[in-house]
């Protein structure tokens, strides 16, 4: 049975509330990513790849596509609910080489190199100790196999993140963030000195500036319901809920806010 620690444990918890509105078309964002990180890896047809912190296959399902009939790709997550979605897309797409399953990773339980390539989008900075969960990713690499960590970059989701929690602070401020998890590698030096120092090196890593389109104000309020922001919400007494929602959706209407920003880093580290 999967240990937990705590920060793990409010993660999941907070993805398992958010699957509900997870594949949202407002939260395009997931599949956006995934499919591009996958594009960087120029997988081989009957490669096998581990997808770790997979949600609902955003990358595993182009990653299953890509290695074709003869190859094979495990995903794992914490989130049992987004896993139960991921296996319904596979089965929609009549994708049999795709497998998910709960697993944790800081300790994946594959033997040493397991896999041609592996993959980890938008997760390896839910836990404390992130050199850690790269080692073992690097762990169950084979030798030549290629590495994919995706986080994100700079002034996520601004100008909204900083309303939402402006906001939260406003009636519970036992709940404001004023760091997010991703903020420790949100520059390419920060995340290329958290690879050197798990033992992985010479990643190519790559900076893309992106924004996300938020089509209405009711849009943004679907997307924070539909990812880790959940987590927070679910914690609100209903009137403070009433008080958040108003106030994102007055900033949206207000400034006729579009798009936020969607800056994500790119790393990519071939096992020698």
């Amino acid at each position: 049975m999967t240990t937990l620690n705590e920060a793990q444990a409010k993660a999941a918890a907070a993805y398992n509330a958010a699957s509900d509105l997870f594949d949202h078309p407002a939260n395009t964002f997931w599949d956006r990513f995934g499919h591009s990180t996958v594009e960087r890896l120029d997988l081989d047809p009957g490669s096998s790849v581990l997808d770790v912190c997979c949600g609902t296959g955003a990358s595993a399902l182009p990653a299953a596509m890509r290695v074709g009939s003869e190859g094979q790709v495990t995903g794992i997550d914490l989130a049992e609910r987004l896993l139960d979605l991921a296996r319904a897309k596979a089965r929609k797409r009549n994708l049999n080489n795709v497998e998910f399953q709960v697993g944790d990773m800081l300790d994946t339980g594959f033997a040493d190199a397991s896999f041609d390539a592996v993959v980890c989008v938008f997760g390896i900075f839910f836990v404390p100790d992130i050199p850690s969960a790269i080692r073992e990713l690097w762990r169950v690499l084979r030798p030549g196999g290629k590495l994919a960590i995706t986080t994100w970059g700079p002034d996520f989701f601004e100008p909204g993140n900083s309303v939402f929690w402006n906001a939260v602070r406003d009636v519970r401020p036992d709940l404001y963030k004023g760091f997010n998890p991703w903020d420790r590698i949100a520059e390419p030096l920060s995340l290329n000195e958290v690879l050197i120092e798990a033992g992985v090196p010479k990643a190519s890593i790559v900076a893309e500036s992106a924004v996300h389109p938020v089509t209405s104000p009711e849009d943004w309020w679907t997307t924070l319901l539909g990812s880790g922001y959940r987590g927070t919400i679910d914690q609100l007494e209903p009137e403070a809920v009433d008080y958040v929602r108003q106030a994102n959706l007055s900033f949206m209407a207000d400034s006729r806010t579009q798009n936020v920003q969607a800056n994500v880093i790119y790393a990519v580290a071939k096992k020698p």
